[in-house]
Order: C-alpha cells, then sequence, then structure tokens
C-alpha cells in the first residue's frame, strides 16, 4: 500500500537522526501529527492551531488580539493573519473593547459556536489516535517527559522563570 504523501514515512530517516535521535523522533512527532490535525480540520474549513484558539475562546470569551497570539506563542503577524482568516470563514469578529478603545478583542461567531460539538468531537479523536494503546501510567510518564524536554529547551534559551 502506498504511503500518504502528507505522512511521514518512519522506515527512510535521515543520517542526521542517529546524532540527535530524541530530536529526530520529536520532529517526526510534530510533522505527524500536524498532517494528521490537518486532515481532520480540514473538513471543517480550520487549519491546524486553529481549532484550539477557537476552544480557548468557547471556553474563556472574547479576548485581545495580543492574548491570544501569546497563547499560542506566535507574532503578532501571524496572529492578525490567523485571526483575519478566521473572521473572513466568520468564525470570529473582532470589537473595540467596552473599556479600553486602543484594544480589539477577538470573539466566537455563532457559526463557530455551531462547529463547537465537532471540533470537540475531532480534538477528542485526534487524542485518542495520538494515544492509541498507552495506559494511563504510559500517558501520564509521555507527558512528564515532553514537559521536561519542552522545559530542558526553554532553559537552554534562557526563557523559564519557575520550575514546573
Amino acid at each position: 500500500m502506498p504511503h500518504p504523501p502528507d505522512i511521514p514515512d518512519m522506515d527512510r530517516e535521515p543520517r542526521a537522526a542517529a546524532s540527535g535521535p530524541i530530536s529526530h523522533a520529536i520532529f517526526r512527532l510534530a510533522r505527524t501529527h500536524h498532517a494528521l490535525a490537518g486532515r481532520l480540520f480540514r473538513e471543517l474549513g480550520l487549519r491546524p492551531g486553529q481549532e484550539l484558539l477557537l476552544m480557548h475562546l468557547w471556553e474563556h470569551g472574547p479576548q485581545r488580539q495580543a492574548d491570544l497570539a501569546a497563547l499560542v506563542d506566535t507574532d503578532s503577524a501571524s496572529m492578525t493573519r490567523t485571526v483575519q482568516r478566521l473572521e473572513r470563514a466568520g468564525f470570529v469578529r473582532r470589537r473595540p473593547s467596552p473599556v479600553d478603545g486602543r484594544v480589539t478583542l477577538v470573539e466566537p461567531t455563532a457559526a463557530s459556536l455551531g462547529l463547537r460539538p465537532r471540533v470537540e468531537a475531532l480534538w477528542a479523536a485526534l487524542e485518542r489516535g495520538t494515544v492509541g494503546d498507552l495506559t494511563r501510567d504510559d500517558q501520564e510518564a509521555a507527558l512528564r517527559t515532553l514537559r521536561r524536554l519542552e522545559r530542558n529547551l526553554l532553559d537552554e534559551q534562557g526563557l523559564t522563570t519557575s520550575p514546573e
């Protein structure tokens, strides 16, 4: 059976993987997860990551665009493009803050609220596919390891301020 073009082939690893097997495994995992998320959410008209933004808005209500950028660790220009795409699709709207007219709030629309059950179901399916047959203990150990790896990278960049 041919390998889907957007899912990496684990049997063909570059020689560079030998000098950084964990970094290479993280790269492959992130690429595979991103590709699968892309396929799942494409049917709803969303790009990977946009569902997380919508889920945050559904849970927390209108947010400043700068706070959304910080939430997903992106720059303001990238967040502006993301919000514009979601706005063109009818999933969010921007409005001035009633407290500070210099601030723009991003809020979910009724159309995005209509997507909520499907987005949450697809997110749960993505999680089930990712976790597979891992036991609860394996899942907790994986989370601890992933958080530690992230902390290591943040420490390396001098970006951590407190231990988790």
